[in-house]
């Protein structure tokens, strides 16, 4: 069983980014289909990413990460309204976790642990 989840981080301030809004999709022959979605906590966490899809298997995901709203938020000069991460899962036995790292005219991400 694969588990998907994220971090995010605003390397500017130093801070986890809360109350950013995250969707995850799996791409199909449609298109993508919406798997989960949810709001960082303090932590910049989103607990539960894809609880209504617990047995995630082999294919192409997507995270979208809304950026804009939180950058607004916090007065900030905005340049990415949106980070998309697209990756994929080639055994479904393994645990994805996805960082996002993010500063006003920057983002990064990497495969943690």
């Amino acid at each position: 069983m694969s588990t998907i989840t994220t971090h995010i981080l605003d390397t500017a301030r130093g801070t986890p980014a809360k109350d950013v809004e995250i969707m995850l999709f799996r791409q199909c022959d449609q298109g993508w289909q919406t798997i989960g979605s949810g709001i960082t906590d303090s932590d910049g966490r989103v607990k539960e990413l894809c609880k209504d899809f617990p047995n995630l298997s082999a294919g192409t995901y997507k995270i979208h990460f809304d950026t804009k709203t939180y950058f607004l938020a916090n007065g900030e000069t905005l340049f990415y309204p949106y980070a998309e991460v697209v990756f994929t899962i080639d055994k479904s036995d393994q645990h994805y976790h996805i960082p996002l790292l993010l500063s006003p005219f920057s983002y990064s991400t990497y495969r943690g642990s």
